[in-house]
């Protein structure tokens, strides 16, 4: 089933779809990147790893001050949590942050595997306040411009704080008013910046990846891409287009969109 909208699904920006979404558009865009780059480059994917401790899930009981044999369990029946809360001991409740794990785009020389553009699909842990979030990926813009390394950042998330590279007033004074956005900073040699808005009815754009300085960059036309996701990831299965998405539209445009659900069938 393709997506019914001409460009970004606003329901897709949802927590429980997003991240797979995500996901799905690294895997991608690195195909089809590697697919027009010239002889030297190659894209990759990369991984960032941490442990948010603002997210904590509820513990399991962890007990401490009394080594056991694992087969000892008190009462010879498979050793329960009631069998471990043992006389002397006291039970503590451990809090426990699982991983978090993101995705992106690394475009490296193939000889001395030189990053040379880092490809950021900004997600929700971005966005989010804290160290572990916002803080630490602008960290990682600073250590990008620092190093020399073009920088292309694509949001597609209308909700939470402006993150990318280029100042939200500075896009708004050339782009007008925008839902979704994409942002190009080109370090090598005189520092540029390069960057197209996306309104909620407008198609992805395609638009350029640079590379070395006097290299051409290579086009990266992202509705293609968000098509494929959309076809192969079910997602209607986790959303309900009569329910509004998260976050909310705008009055004009829950009409708009309303207007294309029932021209398609998918709202009575």
């Amino acid at each position: 089933m393709s997506s019914p909208f001409p460009g970004m699904d606003p329901w897709l920006e949802d927590s429980e779809v997003f991240p797979d979404l995500h996901h799905t558009l690294i895997t991608l865009a690195r195909e089809a990147i590697n697919a027009k780059l010239p002889p030297g480059y190659v894209a990759t994917s990369a991984n960032r790893v941490w442990v948010d401790d603002e997210l904590v899930r509820e513990p399991d009981v962890a007990l401490f001050g009394h080594e056991r044999h694992p087969n000892d369990n008190g009462n010879g029946n498979g050793g329960t949590a009631t069998a471990l809360a043992l006389a002397g001991l006291t039970a503590i409740a451990v809090r426990q942050s699982d991983p978090e794990e993101e995705a992106y785009l690394e475009i490296r020389s193939a000889r001395g595997k030189r990053l040379v553009t880092a490809i950021e699909i900004i997600s929700l842990a971005n966005k989010r306040a804290g160290k572990k979030g916002r803080e630490t990926y602008m960290e990682k813009q600073d250590e990008y411009r620092l190093s020399g390394v073009n920088l292309v950042e694509i949001d597609l998330l209308r909700a939470g704080p402006h993150v990318s590279a280029i100042l939200k007033e500075d896009l708004q004074k050339v782009l007008g008013g925008f839902d979704y956005h994409v942002s190009v900073v080109v370090a090598r040699g005189r520092t540029t910046r390069h960057a197209v808005g996306i309104k909620l009815a407008d198609r992805l754009p395609a638009f350029a990846i640079p590379l070395d300085r006097g290299v051409a960059p290579v086009m990266l036309d992202l509705q293609p891409l968000l098509d494929r996701a959309y076809d192969g990831g079910r997602y209607t299965e986790l959303f309900d287009y009569g329910s509004p998405c998260n976050p909310p539209l705008s009055p004009e445009q829950q009409t708009w969109a309303e207007g294309i659900l029932r021209a398609k069938g998918l709202l009575k």
